[in-house]
């Protein structure tokens, strides 16, 4: 363990953290997660693997080094190969990190994939009462289910939370080394950068990697590691293969509505045991499953609308499902939902005659609703989509917009706006 522990906390004899640990800063991101580290509460970051918390946490570790004693900060990762798998290894962990540095003052203690212990969120509960402002617990997962709902059982209103995602289009053009100044001026070369957006998606790696064949095998693999990993190991799935068909089926009809009775006949799931794998398949955050908009809950509940699905990253998408040409509206549909995600909004879609993509639910309880046409030639139902909505919800629609490939301007209320210039909007 003493091996372990200063293999992945350099910074306790060199003073810095490695830099092949810090790759490229998410300065926006970093910004927001490094607030959450200065307060009292359980600090948790999860998100689909690979995503980049890791490295998030060392360059967050980084800055803090700057503040606090560096011997006085503990990292260690549960992907680790252990001897236990429960909360015998948290304590061995903390015990060998005090008994090494006896550090003075508060202990800043960075648990990543913590979710791979058995229990840990009792041991967490324990020490965060016993210590309370003395040590600072920063926590990441990959697994929500496992993560985030275990811990608010049991900590309710002591937990702050971050989702972090693969790239936005932003961060996406800065690891391109793309100096964003005027997107008017520089208009073709964004242009350029968001078509392959589009289909590479955000992972990190991925996005510095520009060998195609390289990134279908690793995108390939990471699909594989969080299909084992996340959800048939811990849940121990007898049905892989059946699991395995739902998520193929689920990255393939991204965008699409999904009828559980047809996709029980095709996978030969039933319809119970359907719900909770979607639902694990949601949790390891792969796939979204999009509802039905209503103001009214019970009235959501009763209609028993079919719901939508959209997957975590674009790259990720292609990497496992046969991709065709018309699949570009499907991508720029997926990629438009996960970036209303990352801005943390209330989403839900909308049919009556005609759809509306997504209906977004803003704090003040106006409504925007959102149209991807991912074209010039902009289809008449998109339109008649939205004046629909809006002749149905009148004043309480503040926003309609259609998302397009290059076309710009404003008509009948509806503001056309190309869809790599709405990914740029602050």
């Amino acid at each position: 363990m003493i091996e372990k522990l200063k293999h992945w906390n350099e910074w306790w004899i060199e003073n810095n953290v490695y830099k092949n640990k810090l790759g490229i800063k998410r300065e926006g991101f970093l910004s927001e997660i490094f607030k959450m580290i200065k307060v009292k509460e359980i600090s948790v970051l999860s998100g689909v693997r690979r995503s980049g918390k890791s490295t998030l946490v060392f360059q967050l570790i980084d800055l803090l080094i700057k503040e606090v004693n560096p011997k006085n900060i503990l990292y260690f990762n549960f992907d680790e190969t252990l001897e236990y798998k429960d909360n015998r290894a948290l304590d061995l962990v903390y015990n060998t990190f005090l008994e090494l540095n006896n550090p003075k003052g508060k202990k800043y203690v960075f648990f990543d994939e913590i979710q791979n212990i058995v229990g840990w969120e009792k041991w967490i509960k324990k020490n965060y009462d016993l210590y309370g402002s003395e040590i600072k617990f920063v926590l990441t997962g990959s697994n929500n289910s496992m993560l985030y709902d275990n811990l608010s059982k049991l900590l309710t209103g002591r937990i702050l939370t971050k989702m972090v995602f693969p790239l936005a289009f932003k961060e996406f053009l800065t690891f391109n080394k793309f100096e964003l100044k005027d997107i008017d001026i520089q208009k073709q070369e964004i242009k350029h950068y968001f078509l392959d957006y589009l289909n590479k998606g955000g992972f990190p790696e991925v996005v510095l990697e520009t060998d195609d064949y390289i990134n279908n095998l690793r995108l390939k693999e990471y699909y594989d590691g969080i299909l084992l990993r996340d959800i048939v190991q811990p849940r121990n799935i007898r049905e892989v293969s059946k699991i395995m068909d739902l998520s193929n089926y689920c990255m393939t009809n991204t965008s699409a509505l999904i009828s559980y009775n047809n996709i029980s006949k095709i996978t030969g799931l039933n319809i119970t045991t359907l719900k909770e794998y979607l639902l694990f398949l949601e949790s390891a955050y792969l796939i979204f499953q999009l509802k039905f908009f209503s103001y009214s809950l019970k009235e959501s509940i009763a209609i028993q609308k079919p719901r939508k699905i959209y997957c975590i990253d674009n790259g990720l998408r292609n990497s496992v499902s046969f991709k065709f040409s018309k699949d570009d509206g499907k991508l720029a549909e997926n990629l438009t939902f996960i970036e209303l995600k990352r801005r943390n909004k209330e989403i839900y879609y909308w049919n009556g005659k005609r759809e509306v993509d997504f209906i977004i639910k803003n704090k003040d309880q106006s409504l925007t609703a959102i149209n991807v046409s991912y074209t010039n030639e902009i289809d008449e139902r998109e339109i008649k989509g939205l004046e629909e909505f809006k002749a149905k919800f009148k004043s309480k629609v503040k926003r309609c917009i259609l998302l397009t490939n290059s076309l710009s301007k404003k008509e009948k209320n509806i503001e056309f706006i190309p869809l790599w210039k709405y990914l740029l909007e602050d």
